[in-house]
């Protein structure tokens, strides 16, 4: 610790910074520093650099809630559980190359930074799970840059269809269309009504001419049924099909979703 708070000082002199209220960068990067000083003094603080250390944890920054631009890459962070979560005001956060596991617990540090746009993450095991990107855009949806790769929305599309499935189910349903309400009228004007006579001369060349009156609803939905096109609707049954975390929490192996094929008229 004596190391880093060394490190500190020598850079606030040579910057000329005597009160702590004025330092808003912090350029500690390539000091082979193990343990760093803590920087809750630093309120204002809104960059920080500590890439290219050996830092094996970050629980330094326990006030810093200005902090907007955060590297921490290439260093031995093993675990970020419960250091980074109060940090609500970064954009700018880099991870990468470091030995970070368990990547749900990864990503809750991120749940409640809204204004993350840059995220790096590539280089640790949490990188080679299964679905690792999609599962990162879903749950961090603010986040545009990924691994120096841009966040398209065919990825947040994907990444909704497999962790919002519920959801998903009535989008599809609301999307699709809506149920009838009842037989149509213009066919049918239903059993306490008299059928309606036109004069054809006066109807020209309409709908209503060329549309001949039914005698029952049966009779019209059928016939209208009749006139329309054949339209199959295909799903997928997710609903037996256990959820990411669940799959990565087991050796089971789990099959298929079912496919299910609706015909429509």
């Amino acid at each position: 610790m004596a190391a880093s708070a060394k490190v500190l000082e020598a850079h606030l002199k040579e910057r000329g910074i005597k009160k702590d209220k004025d330092v808003e960068e912090l350029y500690l990067a390539k000091q082979n520093l193990s343990e760093c000083v803590e920087l809750t003094r630093f309120k204002y603080l809104r960059s920080l650099w500590l890439n290219k250390n050996r830092l094996r944890d970050i629980s330094c920054l326990d006030n810093n809630f200005q902090l907007a631009e955060l590297y921490l890459q290439n260093n031995q962070l093993t675990d970020i559980a419960g250091v980074l979560q109060h940090l609500t005001s970064l954009k700018v956060l880099m991870l990468h190359n470091n030995q970070l596991t368990k990547l749900d617990k990864v990503v809750k540090e991120f749940n409640k930074m809204q204004c993350l746009k840059i995220l790096n993450l590539f280089n640790n095991p949490v990188a080679q799970e299964p679905d690792y990107r999609l599962y990162v855009i879903h749950s961090v949806p603010s986040v545009e840059l990924l691994d120096r790769q841009e966040v398209l929305k065919s990825e947040k599309e994907a990444g909704k269809k497999i962790y919002e499935q519920e959801q998903e189910k009535i989008r599809e349903t609301v999307a699709f269309g809506r149920r009838s309400e009842g037989p149509p009228n213009l066919y049918y004007p239903g059993k306490d009504q008299p059928l309606t006579k036109f004069d054809t001369r006066d109807l020209g060349n309409s709908f209503l001419r060329d549309s001949p009156l039914y005698m029952s609803s049966d009779d019209a939905c059928n016939a209208r049924r009749l006139k329309k096109s054949v339209t199959l609707y295909t799903t997928f049954d997710w609903s037996k099909v256990p959820r990411i975390e669940e799959r990565r929490q087991t050796d089971t192996v789990f099959d298929s979703p079912e496919i299910i094929t609706h015909v429509y008229r």
